[in-house]
């Protein structure tokens, strides 16, 4: 799936003038961080309280979880009118107030269904959905190519669409579970704003944590390409997002289930084997991409990005790669430990690195460059305090996650050939 958004991306930075992908970029960073709020209160509550539980439980949380998603589309929804009503810009940007909350709303059901297949741990239904919901924006943007109405207000339009359709189908199939609504309670919503005031504080600073590159790029250059420049490597980290978002789609519930069983040393195994395997995983992909550079920036934005500074921050991006399965498997432990504000007090730590580490960069070399190497210190500040935060639950070192990620890589490709022909076998049958 991040493939197909890398795909319809590049269609999209070919097709539009440069003035409406940056108007795009600025609705998709918008949108995005309304939807990390959404899903940073909702979503890690969700799983690790829906994981696990009894028939009952699995009702009550999920209805709860309706009722809060409703109630933060609707207060989305007042204030877009207000901010419309007073606001005097230009037109891109009253398009996307406009659009946002009904965008916002119009996407509810197709993410408490992705969150709830996700606590299910089922993972084809996941796939399928996910596939639907781009695949619909794909096909959508693909269309107004061959209509020749590629602007800005029109991708939009395909992109509300997309996002109605994905949440009608999802309705449909059951995943939703929309009338689980009438199972809520007083106590599990409270329950889950409790846990979740500190994951949407999380949520929230993770994606500032990117997007603040992109508006301190916007407020330090005065022309306005080099954010699509910037942006254009940060999109193609996707690369490493892949197997990464879906280690931890995978991890997550598992976690979850071992802590309902109060089995810390289970959770602590889990952690360390897929934090390990990604890790000497992303070794190779890191090497190859960081070569590539200029090929891969070159397929994905065209020639028109190739004399830019776009492959050298993409190489930055790939150096610091590495650390990225860490990080993010010591946030998703903290919070399963029932430590939210511990996870939330390291992003906000990592951001303030990174805002700093920012104007820094751009001050000693004039250039987006700088900004890109600012991540590799707030990365790995995370890591550390992150690992610090840990060991005061868990027993386990650094060295104990590269050893047991060697070794797991080790047995799985061993073990490869072996399930290969097993399923060949049974698709012979």
């Amino acid at each position: 799936m991040p493939v197909m958004g890398m795909v319809t991306i590049s269609i999209l930075a070919r097709s539009l003038p440069k003035a409406d992908f940056g108007s795009w970029i600025l609705f998709l960073i918008t949108y995005t961080i309304a939807n990390f709020f959404r899903s940073g209160f909702l979503q890690t509550s969700l799983v690790k309280f829906y994981a696990g539980a009894s028939s009952d439980r699995k009702l009550n949380v999920a209805g709860s979880t309706w009722f809060l998603g409703l109630l933060m589309a609707g207060i989305l929804a007042i204030l877009s009118v207000c901010v419309f009503l007073i606001n005097k810009g230009n037109p891109a940007t009253e398009i996307i107030i406009k659009w946002l909350a009904i965008i916002f709303f119009s996407s509810l059901p197709s993410s408490i269904g992705l969150w709830i297949l996700q606590a299910e741990e089922r993972f084809a239904q996941m796939f399928i959905l996910q596939v639907v919901g781009q695949g619909c924006f794909f096909v959508s943007v693909v269309t107004l190519i061959i209509l020749k109405q590629t602007h800005f207000q029109m991708v939009i339009y395909a992109f509300c669409t997309s996002a109605m359709l994905t949440s009608l189908f999802t309705m449909f199939a059951g995943w939703a579970k929309l009338t689980s609504i009438v199972y809520k309670s007083r106590a599990c919503i409270k329950e889950l704003t409790n846990f979740g005031k500190f994951s949407v504080g999380t949520s929230i600073s993770s994606y500032l944590l990117r997007g603040s590159d992109t508006f301190i790029i916007k407020y330090m250059f005065i022309d306005p390409s080099f954010v699509g420049i910037y942006y254009l490597p940060q999109r193609l980290m996707e690369i490493i997002e892949i197997p990464l978002r879906s280690f931890i789609a995978t991890a997550l519930p598992t976690i979850a289930t071992a802590m309902h069983q109060n089995d810390k040393r289970h959770m602590t195994y889990i952690m360390k084997k897929y934090a390990g395997i990604l890790t000497i995983l992303l070794i190779p992909v890191s090497i190859t991409a960081f070569i590539g550079a200029d090929l891969i920036i070159e397929i994905i934005g065209g020639q028109k990005f190739v004399p830019t500074e776009a492959a050298s921050v993409f190489r930055i991006f790939m150096c610091f790669a590495i650390l990225l399965p860490v990080d993010r498997f010591f946030g998703i432990t903290l919070d399963i430990l029932h430590k939210p504000h511990l996870n939330m007090i390291k992003v906000i730590l990592m951001l303030v690195v990174n805002v700093a580490g920012d104007f820094a960069g751009i001050y000693f070399t004039h250039s987006i460059v700088g900004v890109a190497l600012a991540s590799i210190l707030s990365f790995l500040v995370g890591v550390i305090y992150g690992y610090i935060m840990l060991k005061k639950h868990l027993n386990f070192t650094m060295m104990d996650i590269l050893k047991l990620g060697i070794l797991e890589t080790k047995l799985a490709l061993i073990d490869l050939p072996n399930k290969l022909r097993q399923k060949t076998e049974n698709a012979k049958v």
